[in-house]
C-alpha cells in the first residue's frame, strides 16, 4: 500500500514538472496577420505565400538620442512595437512599465529590439523623449522612442500595426490615435502576434512567443 503511495507521489511530481517545462508559447510556432481584424493565417516560414503578405512599409522618424529611425534600424530583427504619449498619466504609464519587462527580458539579446512612436509628436520632442526615458529606464540602443509627424506615425499605427480596434470606422490624423496594443513584428516585417500592454498575462505570453519566434529564425 505505502509502495502504490509513494509510486502515486512520485508520478504526480513528475507530471507536474513536465507541465511546467511545457508552458511556455501556446503553439510551436505563431502564426500571420495582414488586417485589423487580426485573423491568424498559418504559414510556413519561407513559404511562397508570403511574398505578396502584408508587411511593415518604409518610415523614417526621430528616437530619444536624435538619431534617425528607419525600418534599416529593425532589419533582421525582432521588435515589439506600441503607440503613447509622455503627459498621459491614464493607460500609458501601465505600458511603459510593462514594456520595461519585454526590455529587461532581452536586455542582452541583440535580436530583439522595442519601438514607441509618440502620438503626440507636436508635444514630444526629441529632448522631451530623452527626458521621459531617462526617468523609465529606457535603454538607448535597445528601446526606440520615437517621434515624427502625425501623418505618419498614424498611417503606420493604423494601416500597418493595425493597433486599434475599431474595426470599419474610417480615421485620419485629426482623430485621436490612443491604444494599450503591443505588436510583434518577426526579421521579415511581418505581424506574427497582438498583445495587451495593461495585462501582465499576455506580457508574459509575448515573451514566451518571442522566445518561440527566435527559434524559427
Amino acid at each position: 500500500m505505502k509502495i502504490t503511495k509513494v509510486f502515486l507521489l512520485i508520478s504526480l511530481l513528475f507530471f507536474s514538472c513536465q507541465t511546467a517545462e511545457e508552458k511556455g508559447s501556446r503553439v510551436a510556432s505563431l502564426p500571420y496577420y495582414n488586417e485589423a481584424s487580426f485573423t491568424p493565417h498559418w504559414m510556413e516560414p519561407g513559404s511562397s505565400d508570403l511574398a505578396n503578405f502584408h508587411t511593415i512599409s518604409d518610415f523614417s522618424l526621430m528616437n530619444q538620442e536624435g538619431e534617425t529611425i528607419t525600418q534599416k534600424t529593425f532589419e533582421n530583427k525582432i521588435y515589439i512595437t506600441d503607440f503613447f504619449f509622455t503627459y498621459c498619466t491614464g493607460i500609458c504609464p501601465k505600458m511603459t512599465a510593462n514594456m520595461e519587462v519585454v526590455q529587461e527580458a532581452f536586455l542582452n539579446d541583440l535580436d530583439v529590439l522595442l519601438l514607441s512612436h509618440s502620438v503626440t509628436p507636436e508635444h514630444d520632442s526629441i529632448p522631451v523623449l530623452k527626458f521621459y526615458a531617462e526617468t523609465k529606464g529606457v535603454v538607448s540602443g535597445k528601446w526606440h522612442l520615437v517621434t515624427g509627424s502625425v501623418e505618419e506615425i498614424y498611417r503606420l499605427g493604423r494601416a500597418d500595426y493595425f493597433v486599434e480596434e475599431d474595426l470599419g470606422i474610417a480615421k485620419d490624423s485629426e482623430d485621436f490615435l490612443h491604444t494599450e496594443n503591443f505588436v510583434l513584428i518577426d526579421k521579415n516585417r511581418h505581424i506574427r502576434g497582438i498583445y495587451n500592454g495593461l495585462n501582465r498575462a499576455d506580457i508574459d505570453q509575448l515573451i514566451e512567443d518571442i522566445k518561440t519566434l527566435k527559434k524559427e529564425s
